[in-house]
């Protein structure tokens, strides 16, 4: 029998990693994961039901996923060509890593945002650097960029909105890094849908930004759409490293479904919009809170007593804890949800607090 060290044979730089790691509920009210609360129109569903009948499960899907590209094209304007289909935009992340970056190089983020910039490069053996956001979850990019030029980075993402700060950054600050950046500046759109921003038009004038975007936050997140809009030449090689049949043919037909008939998704996204600027009134009246502006379908608030994320969760009301990082101690992210779930959420925040 065979018995080997295994952890011998892991690289370094992965066995110093902690895995990305999410909280879950058997039951309860689920307000951690910035998904859509409403399911997919019945419209959708009925004539997913009826595909599925049709669909050659037996077969590969379209490896170049022709439909859904035309689909996202007549939504954002851009050519099929700049367009690459992702396993959720994490993939992408990756890839453009891979592409752009040789072991030991720095990719650059601001501090807080998503986990996954940081995860993905320690991963690949690339140095992950970060520049701080100030006290209004906002950055200066002047020091930024002295941040990436010293570091000598490739790549840059940021996220718009921020995860888990829920705000837009200063669109002045984000033109002066695309501008004087010389490397790629990747624009985290995943929550575009709820901000109604994006840098979309300025691909025109620059070929060093690449958007993201996802489905996951509107509905799909069970299925792990995500898109990346792509300078063409840049494109052909991301393509190189992407997996054969990176999307599945159930994904491709719902996502391309959804898009090319939005109106349902639309008005679920002026409900939840509708259900933020209530609950964030609601919040803001708890004297242990502060509450942080959003544009996105989550809220960051700090409570100033202790406990809350594990009475709230005893109560089966499930959050963000997102106290483990320093800048955010006391911190909890909610995702908007349904008027009742979001009743739930206070009545028991309520008790908790009081």
């Amino acid at each position: 029998m065979s018995q080997i060290d295994l952890m011998g044979l892991v690289r370094a730089n992965v066995k110093e990693l902690k895995a990305y790691q999410v909280e879950n509920l058997d039951e309860g009210t689920k307000l951690h994961a910035n998904e859509n609360p409403y399911p997919p129109s019945q419209e959708l569903l009925d004539k997913i039901f009826q595909r599925l009948d049709k669909l050659e499960l037996n077969r590969y899907p379209d490896p170049d996923c022709r439909n859904l590209k035309k689909a996202i094209a007549a939504r954002t304007g851009v050519l099929t060509e700049q367009i690459i289909i992702g396993n959720g935009s994490d993939e992408l992340i990756q890839y453009l890593m891979q592409v752009l970056c040789n072991e030991g190089e720095t990719i650059a983020f601001p501090d807080p945002t998503f986990a996954m910039y940081g995860i993905t490069a320690q991963g690949l053996g690339l140095k992950p650097v970060s520049f701080p956001l100030n006290d209004n979850w906002d950055f200066k990019a002047g020091p930024a960029l002295e941040i990436l030029t010293e570091q000598k980075a490739r790549l840059v993402f940021i996220s718009y909105p921020n995860n888990p700060t829920g705000n837009c950054f200063s669109d002045q600050e984000i033109q002066q890094i695309i501008e004087q950046f010389e490397g790629i500046v990747v624009l985290d759109e995943a929550y575009q849908d709820f901000s109604g921003k994006t840098f979309l038009k300025q691909m025109e004038k620059h070929n060093n930004l690449v958007i993201l975007r996802s489905l996951s936050k509107i509905g799909l997140a069970g299925l792990r759409v995500g898109y990346g809009i792509f300078p063409t030449l840049l494109a052909e090689q991301v393509n190189k490293v992407r997996l054969p049949y990176n999307s599945n043919t159930v994904s491709q037909w719902v996502a391309t479904e959804l898009l090319n008939n939005f109106t349902s998704v639309q008005n679920q996204i002026h409900s939840i919009l509708d259900e933020r600027n209530r609950l964030m009134d609601e919040l803001s009246k708890f004297p242990s809170i502060t509450v942080y502006p959003s544009n996105s379908n989550f809220i960051l608030f700090r409570d100033s007593k202790d406990g809350v994320f594990n009475k709230l969760k005893e109560n089966g009301i499930l959050l963000r804890n997102l106290s483990s990082h320093p800048r955010l101690k006391n911190c909890l992210r909610v995702t908007i949800g349904t008027k009742q779930e979001n009743d739930q959420f206070l009545n028991q925040l309520r008790k908790v607090t009081s």
